[in-house]
C-alpha cells in the first residue's frame, strides 16, 4: 500500500489539490486515497487475469478446489490505491488438510512465484501483473459452527461486508483506514496490534459513518464491548467486538491497550479540531546527536541499545519476539534498579534493535538489604547469614532487619550480558549474537529517528 506522508501543506498543493474551506478535509483526503480511475482498470483487469490463470490451473491439473473467490479490501470495494488481493482457493470440506495445503501452495507457487508463508496453515504470497496478492486454501462451509480452520470464516466476513455496507460508507471505510494509518494503529500484525480492515468496516457499519465511529471512541473505555449480531462469550480485553459471522470471536483481540488509547486520543483530538495531519503525518525533523545528547542530559537519563542480528523467520513471528524481548529486558532492568523510562524497537533486513532511556545505568556498589520483622522465626537465621558481613552488621530500622550487602551488577550492560539468556526473551533471538550499545555508543550508533521517537515523543499529527 502506498505511504502518502507530507512535509507540509505545499505538498498537498503539488498534487493539485485545493486546500480551502470550500472543501471539508475528508473530501481533501478522498480525493488523493481513492485509486483513481486507471488504477481501477489496472487492478480489475490483473484480477480477472488472476482468477482465469488460477482456474485454468486447476482444471487442467485436475485439482480439488472446485471455486475461486476473491476476498478482502478489492471484493468488498474498500481498498485505497495499490491494495493487495486476497484469492482463496475454495475446497470442499472433505478433501483431506495434507491435499488442501499441498494443491494450494502448488497453485501459489506456480502462478505467483512467490514465497510460502504461514498462517494456521502455509499459503502463498507473491505478485501478479505488479500487484502484492495472498493466495489461500481454505475449506467451503456452509456456515461457521464447524471450521476447519480459522481462515474459512474470511469468505463470510466478505458476504456479510457486502450485505450490510452501503454505498457511501465505503467511503467512510476508506476513511477510517486512512485515518488509522495516520496515526499508525491499522493493521493487526503484531507489531502495528492495531485495528484490522474487517474491523474498520465493521464499525463504520455499526455506527454509520467515519465521524461516527470517531464520536463513539471518543467515549471508550477499557473493556469496550459492541455487539453487531450478537454477544458471544465472555472476553477479557481491552476491546470486544463480536465477529457478526461468528460471536465465538473477538474481531478486536489483536488491539493492544496502548493502541486503542490512542485512537481514543486521535478521534477526540480530530473531532475538535480536524487537520489533514491525521490523516498525513508531516515527516518530523531528526535530531542531530548533539541535540539527542543535550535531550538525554536534560533528562537526567542513560540510553542503552540491545541489538540482535535477525533470525531468518518469518517477520510477523519476529514482530512478536521482539515485543516479547522488550518486555522481559524491561522487567530484568527494573528488577536489578536500572528503572526503564521509555523503550522503544525496531527491526530492518540484518538487525533487531531494542533502545531503552533508563533513570541510570550505573548503580552504587552496595545497597540496603531488607530482612525479616524483628522476632519473627526466621529473624535469627537472616542474623546468622548476615553476621560478620564485609559492609556492615544487621540493624533495625522501622521494626525489621537491615543489612549493607554488595549488588550483584554495578552497570546495567554487565547485568543483561549476563541475565540476558534467562530474562525470557523470544526462542527465535539468539543471545550469542547480542550487542549492547552503553549511552555513549547508543548517540552515536543507533539511528538517530529511533532515538529521536524516543526521547522526543509526540502524536503523528502533532510534529
Amino acid at each position: 500500500m502506498k505511504s502518502y506522508r507530507i512535509r507540509d501543506r505545499r505538498d498537498i498543493l503539488k498534487r493539485g489539490m485545493l486546500i480551502s474551506g470550500s472543501m471539508s478535509i475528508e473530501s481533501e483526503v478522498l480525493e488523493i486515497i481513492k485509486p483513481k480511475q486507471h488504477e481501477i482498470e489496472h487492478i480489475f483487469d490483473a484480477a480477472k487475469n488472476l482468477k482465469n490463470a488460477v482456474e485454468n490451473y486447476i482444471r487442467d491439473g485436475n485439482l480439488s478446489a472446485t471455486e475461486v473467490r476473491f476476498v478482502g479490501s478489492f471484493a468488498k470495494d474498500t481498498f485505497l490505491s495499490d491494495p493487495d488481493l486476497d484469492i482463496f482457493l475454495m475446497f470442499p470440506p472433505d478433501v483431506p488438510r495434507e491435499t488442501l495445503e499441498s494443491e494450494g501452495l502448488r497453485v501459489g507457487e506456480d502462478i505467483l512465484h512467490g514465497s510460502r508463508m504461514y498462517s494456521e496453515h502455509p499459503y502463498t504470497r507473491g505478485k501478479f501483473m505488479g500487484l502484492d496478492v495472498d493466495m489461500v486454501p481454505c475449506y467451503i462451509l456452509e456456515n461457521t459452527k464447524k471450521l476447519q480452520s480459522s481462515v474459512d470464516r474470511t469468505p463470510f466476513h466478505t458476504e456479510y461486508v457486502l450485505s450490510h455496507l452501503e454505498q457511501k460508507q465505503k467511503d467512510d471505510v476508506r476513511l477510517l483506514k486512512k485515518f488509522m494509518k495516520g496515526i499508525a494503529a491499522y493493521g493487526a500484525e503484531p507489531n502495528t496490534r492495531g485495528f484490522s480492515g474487517y474491523l474498520c468496516e465493521l464499525l463504520v457499519i455499526k455506527y454509520g459513518g467515519f465521524r461516527q465511529v470517531l464520536e463513539a471512541a471518543s467515549e471508550w473505555r477499557e473493556g469496550i464491548v459492541i455487539e453487531i449480531e450478537g454477544r458471544g462469550p465472555v472476553s477479557v480485553a481491552p476491546m470486544t467486538v463480536y465477529d457478526p459471522v461468528d460471536p465465538r470471536r473477538n474481531v478486536a483481540s489483536a488491539v493492544h491497550l496502548d493502541t486503542m488509547s490512542l485512537f481514543i486520543v486521535a478521534s477526540q483530538a480530530y473531532l475538535q479540531s480536524p487537520d489533514i495531519r491525521f490523516f498525513f503525518p508531516v515527516d518530523r525533523r531528526v535530531m542531530t546527536q548533539e541535540e539527542l545528547r543535550s535531550k538525554a542530559e536534560h533528562h537526567g537519563s542513560r540510553l542503552l541499545t540491545i541489538v540482535f542480528k535477525r533470525p531468518n523467520v518469518i517477520e510477523d513471528n519476529l514482530y512478536s519476539q521482539l515485543w516479547k524481548t522488550q518486555y522481559a529486558l524491561t522487567r530484568k532492568m527494573n528488577e536489578f534498579d536500572f528503572t526503564v523510562l521509555r523503550s522503544i524497537h525496531e527491526m530492518d533486513d540484518r538487525e533487531m534493535r531494542i533502545v531503552f532511556e533508563l533513570e541510570r545505568d550505573l548503580l552504587s556498589k552496595t545497597f540496603k538489604h531488607v530482612g525479616p520483622p524483628v522476632g519473627v522465626s526466621n529473624a535469627d537465621s537472616f542474623l546468622k547469614k548476615w553476621k560478620s558481613n564485609e559492609y556492615g552488621e544487621p540493624f533495625i530500622e522501622d521494626g525489621t532487619w537491615n543489612v549493607i550487602a554488595e549488588r550483584m551488577y554495578i552497570t546495567a550492560k554487565e547485568m543483561l550480558s549476563e541475565e540476558v539468556a534467562i530474562a525470557g526473551i523470544g526462542r527465535e533471538l539468539d543471545p550469542e549474537t547480542m550487542v549492547i550499545r552503553d549511552h555513549e555508543d547508543t548517540i552515536k550508533c543507533t539511528p538517530a529517528d529511533l532515538l529521536t521517537e524516543l526521547l522526543d515523543p509526540r502524536m503523528s499529527w502533532e510534529n
